[in-house]
């Protein structure tokens, strides 16, 4: 069983994610402690096994939401907790099994090696994985590489990412967007804006079939015109911080150009 961590802890949200949900949570728990999960509205059942491990392995923490309220405020919701309870640093991954347990140790290795960054995940795709998912990141990594002239995000749409729990509330909590869908992009950007170093790390994807248990929580009218406004906002945050970008780029010095994005 892996010694708890004072400091850095998983994060799972979870909505309808059926059975892999308590796989995935296992698999966590086999590679870290602790482990937090927060329900986040689920009407599926895929949470009644979560009881019965939490009691058997003192690792692992359930936080539930009375209705869904979408994969942002889930992960807000748990960082906010983990403040409270003195954590400051939270992994983020996904209740389907898409994302990797066996990676958490070293994405953990590198936070605690560069406190102040934020460890991204890039995805390496199996041949299983949807041409149309695969392909249509690229659209939402090149806006959001433009937001940040090019400031270092390997890919905008991966949730498998250590955050530094103070940044990310600093960036989330003055407004209410980042809450769904967007949220994965939005704090990324965000993030690059307020001036962290980025560490981007080739990570493992497995995209899981209907048979296997695959639950996909994706609609592409939806979520796709969620992002489109998502990138018009930035756009306009983006023109207001050109100036400092571009000067922090010259330098060389992220962190000298994003004095002006500080307020998030």
């Amino acid at each position: 069983m892996p010694e708890p961590s004072p400091s850095h802890l998983v994060l799972i949200p979870s909505y309808n994610t059926g059975p892999k949900l308590a796989e995935t949570v296992r698999a966590a728990l086999a590679e870290w402690a602790p482990v937090w999960v927060v329900v986040d509205g689920s009407t599926d059942g895929s949470d009644a096994d979560l009881d019965a491990i939490e009691a058997d392995d003192g690792a692992l923490r359930v936080l539930r939401l009375g209705q869904n309220r979408g994969k942002g405020a889930a992960v807000l919701y748990g960082v906010q907790a983990a403040a409270e309870a003195g954590f400051t640093h939270a992994l983020t991954m996904d209740a389907d099994g898409q994302h990797p347990a066996d990676q958490i140790g070293h994405f953990m290795e590198r936070s605690a090696s560069r406190r102040e960054a934020l460890v991204l995940g890039t995805p390496q795709f199996g041949d299983e994985a949807p041409a149309l998912r695969v392909n249509g990141r690229k659209v939402s990594n090149f806006w959001a590489n433009l937001e940040t002239l090019w400031g270092g995000i390997g890919d905008s749409l991966f949730g498998m990412r250590v955050y530094p729990i103070a940044d990310l509330r600093a960036v989330m909590e003055p407004h209410r967007f980042a809450r769904r869908f967007d949220f994965d992009p939005e704090v990324a950007v965000r993030l690059c804006w307020r001036g962290l170093p980025l560490v981007n790390l080739p990570t493992p994807v497995r995209y899981f079939t209907a048979e296997e248990g695959g639950v996909s929580q994706f609609r592409y009218l939806r979520d796709n015109t969620l992002l489109t406004w998502m990138h018009v906002r930035l756009m306009a945050g983006f023109l207001f911080r050109l100036p400092a970008l571009a000067l922090a780029r010259v330098r060389g010095d992220k962190k000298t150009g994003d004095k002006v994005a500080k307020k998030g």
